[in-house]
């Protein structure tokens, strides 16, 4: 299996060296060269399966050679044994044709853990058999951070530092993250926004020759494993629900897109996904890319789901690249339009390619609000505000009232959200026993300007040091 950017101007290359890479040399995403496409019988023999033993499946078909099967079970089984289900992604259903698909059981109560877990054993495998010393850079609003720290604290061979927005995540979050004593982990707080961190960590590997001196490679969602792990919760939803007999359909929310991105590639691989629902909060620059074609950024606006308050959201290329049918010249032409401009228009035909298989929904404040109250009065169920939002969209369109199953996807535990879910539901959500002890522990920040030149001097002294 090889990949390619999706900018088009770098040489095709292996799984492992597209997982240390992370972004691409040309500035562009990695991707399979062709999609694995499972068959209706191979879909069908999901049922019933340890998830451990389905992501070793899904893995494998990107993979190719670069790791046995027993090594990919091995991974597996170990990343997701920290997991307080035993179903590890389990479905909770709301109503006749509405379902939870929980990804909150991981060690930091986000679906980032169910990525990052798995990330984090790949990086050790591939760098040990290297012999090379990687820095990790990760910017976060607020769920990545936290699951980065946890699965990778510790580990030789690996330095991580996170970047995170000062004042603008919530404090179980920042916790999560600043809370840990290792030795090779640094957080940084941020003056600025998501985006600004996030276009500190591109412009670093856009910096001539910083890239080589630190070794730095990425665990966002620009990483190609993140996306890959992500696919495989899809699969095994889907499965449960009567997949590949019958069609699924996903609520989304999301604000880098690739969460979402992942449910595409997942029907690209053969699973029977009807929509996928698109769900943003204020910062809706998805959303109305989907419904009107423009895709503008606008101001962030600072939300109750922090996590989604992002209007650049990186794995859109992959999408635009997928539907410019692979031109990696259109693409970067298109991404350095927007990059200069902050906005593009995109061809008639993509956006139609799109909207047969995506619906945008933005939702706002009152409307999240009101989807935490519904929920938890007629489910019972106390959800997260990034949850609410996908909730709310779904309430708004009517959907899961006959058709194809709707699944929607529940990114974080209602704890990691109190002060949101208390104002808008009356309730105080419960913190599991693995997070009760963050309060007490003392914390190590360390805080710049959202300067690329004064974050890459901090992290070359980190990495010589």
């Amino acid at each position: 299996m090889q990949y390619v950017s999706t900018r088009g101007d770098a040489p095709p290359i292996g799984f492992i060296d597209a997982v240390l890479a992370g972004l691409a040399p040309d500035g562009g995403l990695y991707v399979p060269q062709t999609w694995p496409v499972l068959t209706r019988e191979e879909i069908a023999g999901f049922a019933g399966k340890p998830y451990a033993e389905v992501a070793a499946d899904i893995l494998g078909r990107f993979a190719g050679d670069a790791f046995s099967r027993e090594d990919l079970l091995d991974m597996t089984s170990e990343a997701y044994a920290s997991f307080t289900h035993a179903a590890v992604t389990p479905l909770r259903q709301l109503d006749s044709g509405l379902w939870l698909l929980e990804l909150f059981h991981g060690p930091t109560l986000a679906f980032k853990d169910v990525a990052m877990q798995l990330l984090s054993r790949l990086y050790e495998r591939a760098l040990a058999a290297k012999k090379r010393t990687l820095t990790i850079v990760c910017a976060t609003s607020g769920d990545t951070g936290g699951a980065a720290v946890e699965a990778l604290r510790g580990r030789a061979n690996l330095r991580l530092v996170v970047l995170f927005p000062h004042g603008r995540i919530s404090e179980v979050q920042r916790r999560f993250m600043t809370t840990a004593a290792d030795a090779n982990v640094r957080c940084l707080a941020i003056d600025g926004t998501f985006d600004d961190c996030q276009s500190i960590v591109k412009a670093m590997f856009q910096a001539q020759g910083f890239r080589q001196a630190v070794d730095l490679s990425g665990v966002n969602s620009i990483n190609w494993a993140r996306i890959a792990a992500q696919v495989v919760y899809y699969f095994t939803a889907g499965v449960a629900l009567g997949a590949p007999h019958r069609p699924v359909s996903f609520t989304v929310p999301t604000g880098n897109f690739g969460d979402a991105f992942a449910g595409y590639v997942a029907r690209q691989m053969g699973l029977p996904i009807e929509t996928i629902v698109v769900a943003t909060n204020s910062n809706d620059i998805l959303a109305r890319a989907i419904e009107d074609g423009r895709y503008a950024r606008g101001p962030v606006c600072a939300t109750q789901s922090p996590a989604m308050d992002i209007q650049i959201a990186s794995n859109f290329e992959r999408l635009y690249f997928e539907v410019v049918q692979r031109d990696g010249l259109e693409t970067s032409r298109a991404m350095r339009a927007f990059a200069e401009t902050g906005s593009i228009d995109l061809p008639p035909r993509a956006l139609a390619q799109i909207r047969e298989v995506f619906a945008g929904a933005g939702v706002n404040e009152a409307d999240t609000a009101r989807a935490i109250v519904s929920t938890l009065n007629e489910t019972g169920e106390l959800v997260d505000p990034h949850t609410a939002v996908a909730l709310a969209a779904v309430y708004r369109k009517g959907l899961g009232k006959g058709g194809a199953p709707m699944i929607v996807l529940s990114t974080a535990h209602a704890a990691k959200f109190p002060e949101a879910v208390s104002a808008a539901a009356g309730v105080e959500p419960r913190l599991p026993r693995s997070a009760q002890g963050l309060a007490g522990k003392p914390e190590r920040i360390d805080r710049l300007p959202a300067d690329a030149e004064a974050v890459q001097a901090y992290i070359r002294d980190f990495a010589q040091g």
